[in-house]
C-alpha cells in the first residue's frame, strides 16, 4: 500500500514543546495540586512534582509548542526535493499559521499528515493546544465521526510495528538502524526545555525540529525501499 501512496501528497512534521512556564514556582495553587494529581502514578516515589516538573512539556495541559517543523516533497521535471519549513514563537500565532497552511494547501481528501510517534503525540497534542487557543480544528486534526481508515494521518512508528502494539521504537533508532543520518547530531528532545529557557537559543531548536521532520520523511522513503534524500535535495523555505 505505501508504494501506491503519492509521497508528495504526505505533509511530514514534528513539534518541539516545553513546560508552559519555566519553574514549577510560576504556578498558580490549582495547577499545582492538578499537576501534582496528573503525574502521580508516573513519579510514584522517586520525585517530588516540583522535581518532575522539568518534564511537563510532555502533557499538552501543562505544556506548550514552541516550533512545528513540516516538510512536504516537491517533483518538477524529474527532480525531487523536499522543502521544509517551520512555525515558531507565539504559541497560538503559530498554531493559527499551521492551521491556515493545512486548509490553504493541504486540504484535500489525499493529502496525509505524517510524523513519528504521531498518532500518540504530535497530533493530538497539536489538537489539544488549538481548543484551549479557541482555534477551530482544521480537517486534518478533526477526527470526529471518522472511521479509522478516513484518518489521515501517518505514523512511521506504527508502520515499523507491523501490527505488534507493545513494540516502541524511537527515531534516533530507527534512523540507526536504517541507515540514515542521525537527526540527533545537537541536542535531544530532553534538552529542549533549557535551551529554550536557559539558553534561549531558539534558532538552535528550530533547526533539531527541521532535522527530526527530515528524518521522518527519509524513514518513509526506506520503508518504500526508494533512495534517501541528499543534502543537496533539502531546502529551507
Amino acid at each position: 500500500m505505501l508504494h501506491k501512496l503519492s509521497i508528495e501528497h504526505v505533509v511530514f512534521l514534528d513539534i518541539e514543546t516545553v513546560p508552559q512556564y519555566e519553574h514549577y514556582s510560576d504556578l498558580d495553587e490549582t495547577k499545582k495540586e492538578l499537576w501534582e494529581s496528573k503525574t502521580q502514578y508516573q513519579r510514584k516515589d522517586e520525585f517530588t512534582a516540583e522535581d518532575f516538573y522539568e518534564r511537563a512539556g510532555i502533557w499538552a495541559e501543562f505544556g506548550k509548542i514552541i516550533c512545528i517543523s513540516v516538510g512536504y516533497f516537491h517533483f518538477k521535471g524529474g527532480t525531487r526535493s523536499f522543502r521544509v519549513t517551520s512555525f515558531h514563537g507565539d504559541e497560538r500565532q503559530l498554531l493559527l499559521d499551521f492551521n491556515a497552511l493545512l486548509e490553504t494547501h493541504f486540504n484535500s481528501s489525499y493529502h496525509l499528515l505524517c510524523a513519528h510517534n504521531g498518532k500518540e503525540f504530535d497530533f493530538p497534542y497539536i489538537a489539544r493546544r488549538m481548543i484551549i487557543h479557541g482555534i477551530k480544528l482544521p480537517s486534518k486534526l478533526n477526527l470526529f465521526g471518522k472511521k479509522p481508515w478516513e484518518v489521515p494521518h501517518l505514523d512511521t512508528m506504527e508502520l515499523w510495528k507491523f501490527g505488534d502494539y507493545k513494540h516502541y521504537t524511537s527515531l534516533k533508532l530507527m534512523t540507526n538502524i536504517l541507515g540514515i543520518p542521525s537527526p540527533k547530531e545537537d541536542i535531544d528532545g530532553s534538552q529542549v526545555r533549557d535551551v529554550f529557557y536557559v539558553e534561549k537559543d531558539i534558532d538552535r531548536i528550530i533547526k533539531y525540529c527541521e532535522r527530526d521532520t527530515v528524518a521522518v520523511a527519509q524513514i518513509l522513503l526506506r520503508l518504500r525501499n526508494e533512495a534517501l534524500l541528499d543534502d543537496s535535495e533539502i531546502l529551507s523555505v
